[in-house]
């Protein structure tokens, strides 16, 4: 598949279609299967005309329509509860989550992933991921204030990598700056797994009164439907919604695809942002709904589909960029930067003159039906004549296999207790250096830093710290903590594990800054559903999504589903990101990463054990992936981030970090270089030292208070395990029997390895 649409015939109206219904079609270039082809002509009782067909391939796409992963995805509902529910003011289905945070505000938060564009055109595919999460957020009547990016690479010094690292950096940056919008958080994580199919997941956060919410549905027989923005091209059609549902071959193809990747341009998009807000502001806005995937087919069939009515659209009135496109190509275009409105006859005027304030071209095409039924017309013919949910909501299903690989057994069997350890205090000192330098666990500052984090002022925290953090009421300082996390070598082992310690770390993550997890979003990144073993690690994982919400009482409130990420029959390492919002009463008192002060007592939170498999020590030192991930106990979890909160309200934390991949020896180091200030540390009282260095045992946390024994009083009563493990001060780390690390020599091995594979 080359990702276009076939030239077909532009006037192919349903008339001509219902007299000739022998025409052969190209439904399989357009990844439609026989059986799904003969369902569209049931639907419609003849054959669809090349308008319909283009609609229905991009809308029954494995990207739109979540044919493979919807009877999984049923699981989230199932287990969220009412009190959870209520949390909620939009959720699953909508363009995005809002949960109210207080003073009558909300939030809206997505993650979305445009990976198979990013490997075809880097800069392009990344920054037009960045525009269409930002348009998510836009389409709920919300201001967007913050984006971060969980971007995955195959080796750190593999030649694709240097192709594609620093274009979708580049393109992440560049699309996002131009925005205004500050970059306060992500990951950046190298595998093998991931070479030919680098997964790049897009998130943005919106703030809005709680009065201001929109949603997408075509309402009110009569109401105009405006198309706004961008002009329609040639650009992106059958792009992500054709790309999502495909593998690469591995043979360089993905270069022949470059006609399917969107071009974005930051600054329409800017202004957009401007234009809409006042619209909303104004009153001017019955239903919203932006255009990326499948374009018009999308905006058209889903706003119809929500609505209490039928939908007339004239494709002759859509403003155009490239010559002679046919029915098909208009509604398949993903064009970037449009948006689709609809709006009450009297108000036509007053958007038009919003729209002409803002420079923003805005046609109407179309209005609010009676009936039940979505026309087309072009050319002065009709060309659609559909009832909308077919194509919106209720394309095919499907039971993929699911059994668990003959090979997993023997994966968790090879656990990491036999790998050789180091033992002696030199060999130990030396690994933590050696870890440090790692692709995985050193500095992000190459990347982060071409990144504007700090503009609109509103950023409170951002990387290098566990969480970003950004204020959204001005006047009282209320503000929300946002994190994202996976280790996918975890789920790899243990998918449903996998996904609950992803949870766990995001929640975590979050409860460090001070803030109170409030709610969940995701973005799927799997192989093929074709497969049964990826079927298998995909319905564990979101099981052990769901119940771990569940359990800590926070909604999924939306998310994304990314299959087929594979080259030729290797699929990714299972990699279920897990984005956690939380809130701030005021951001003011958000605690600081690392070790902030002189004299401060240095507490470990959590219990250490031997726990090294699919960690990033058996990883880096020696190219290990087997065995059980570390235990997860979310009701632990729990505990620790409620004793955070309530000691990060009283102004009792100094400073705080998480421990995760790595273990103590990086959450240490780490704490040194970002905090300012050094240490002297003794490890966790009978744990070998080894282990206390290394593990990753889940649910631990390092951070600094003045009065060490109310603090440890403090955790006891919470139901935490506590201990004093040291005293900052100086500028090094000096941990016991090891010769101590200067602050030079660490910032060295951190520092210097992004620089030295991509340039400075």
């Amino acid at each position: 598949m080359t990702g276009t649409v076939p030239q077909l015939d532009s006037v192919d109206s349903v008339e001509r279609a219902a007299s000739t219904p022998d025409q052969p079609q190209p439904y399989v270039e357009l990844g439609l299967k026989d059986d799904e082809y003969a369902r569209i002509r049931d639907i419609l009782g003849r054959r669809p005309t090349d308008a319909e067909l283009a609609m229905y391939s991009v809308m029954w796409s494995e990207h739109c329509s979540y044919k493979s992963s919807k009877v999984h995805l049923r699981y989230f509902g199932e287990t969220t509860t009412d009190e959870m529910r209520a949390k909620m003011l939009a959720g699953i289905g909508e363009n995005a989550g809002v949960v109210e945070v207080g003073d009558g505000w909300a939030v809206t938060f997505k993650v979305e992933s445009h990976n198979h564009p990013s490997y075809v055109e880097p800069y392009q595919g990344a920054a037009t991921g960045v525009g269409g999460i930002v348009r998510d957020i836009m389409a709920m009547g919300a201001r967007p204030i913050a984006v971060a990016d969980p971007l995955r690479f195959g080796p750190a010094d593999a030649p694709d990598t240097a192709r594609v690292l620093p274009g979708v950096v580049a393109g992440v940056g560049g699309y996002g700056n131009s925005l205004g919008l500050p970059n306060v958080g992500g990951e950046v994580v190298f595998d093998a797994s991931y070479a030919g199919n680098p997964l790049v997941n897009a998130m943005c956060v919106g703030s809005m009164r709680v009065e201001d919410l929109h949603l997408a549905f075509a309402s009110g027989t009569g109401n105009k439907i405006i198309l706004f923005g961008a002009r329609t091209g040639l650009d992106g059609i059958g792009g992500v919604s054709v790309l999502a549902s495909e593998t690469f071959s591995g043979d360089g193809g993905g270069r022949k695809k470059l006609p399917s990747v969107q071009v974005g341009d930051p600054f329409t998009e800017k202004v957009l942002i401007e234009c809409c807000l006042e619209l909303f502001h104004a009153g001017l806005v019955v239903g919203i709904q932006d255009l990326g995937g499948a374009g018009l087919s999308c905006a058209t069939s889903e706003l119809a589909s929500a609505g209490d009515g039928g939908m007339f659209v004239d494709l002759d009135a859509v403003p155009l960029r490239a010559d002679n496109m046919t029915a098909a190509e208009i509604l398949s275009s993903e064009s970037q930067e449009r948006m689709c409105a609809v709006v009450r006859p009297e108000d036509v005027d007053a958007f038009m003159a919003v729209c002409a304030k803002w420079d923003t071209i805005a046609t109407v095409i179309g209005e609010v039906t009676e009936g039940d039924r979505l026309r087309i017309a072009y050319r002065g013919e009709t060309v659609v004549d559909v009832p909308p949910r077919t194509v919106a909501h209720d394309g095919p299903v499907y039971e993929r296999p699911v059994a668990r690989g003959e090979g997993q057994d023997a994966l968790q069997a090879d656990v990491a207790d036999r790998l050789p350890r180091p033992a002696s205090p030199s060999e130990l000192r030396a690994e933590i250096l050696r870890m440090a330098a790692s692709p995985n666990l050193c500095s992000r500052a190459w990347v982060t830093e071409q990144y504007d984090r700090y503009v609109r002022g509103n950023t409170a925290s951002a990387q290098p710290a566990d969480t970003g953090v950004v204020r959204i009421d001005e006047e009282t300082g209320r503000g929300v903590a946002v994190s994202t996390d996976c280790n996918a070598r975890f789920a790899a082992l243990d998918p449903y594990a996998g996904a609950q310690l992803a949870l766990a770390e995001a929640y975590r993550n979050v409860a460090v800054s001070g803030a109170v997890p409030a709610a969940v979003t995701n973005c799927l990144n799997f192989g093929s559903p074709e497969d049964p073993h990826v079927m298998w690690q995909f319905s564990q994982a979101v099981r052990g999504l769901a119940d771990g919400c569940a359990q800590l009482g926070i909604p999924v409130t939306g998310g994304n589903v990314s299959f087929y990420n594979q080259t030729g029959d290797r699929a990714i390492l299972p990699t279920p990101v897990i984005g956690v919002l939380g809130v701030l009463d005021d951001v003011a008192r958000r605690v600081r990463s690392g070790f902030t002060g002189e004299g401060d007592a240095v507490v470990l939170l959590g219990t250490t054990r031997d726990e090294l498999s699919g960690g990033e020590w058996a990883h880096v030192v020696h190219g290990h992936l087997g065995g059980l991930p570390p235990a997860v106990d979310l009701a632990a979890e729990q505990r620790l981030a409620e004793l955070l909160a309530a000691a990060s309200a009283d102004g009792v934390l100094r400073g705080s970090h998480d421990l995760s991949d790595g273990g103590l020896a990086q959450a240490l180091l780490e704490a040194v270089l970002v905090g300012g200030h050094g240490a002297e540390v003794v490890l966790p009282a009978g744990v070998d030292p080894f282990v206390a260095l290394f593990s990753e045992s889940a649910g631990r946390v390092l951070v600094t208070v003045a009065d060490a024994d109310a603090f440890l009083a403090r955790a006891e009563a919470a139901g935490v395990p506590a201990e004093r493990i040291g005293t900052t001060g100086g500028d090094g780390l000096r941990i016991e029997t090891l010769a101590p690390l200067s602050a030079d020599e660490m910032r060295e091995a951190w520092e210097g390895t992004l620089p030295r594979l991509f340039g400075v």
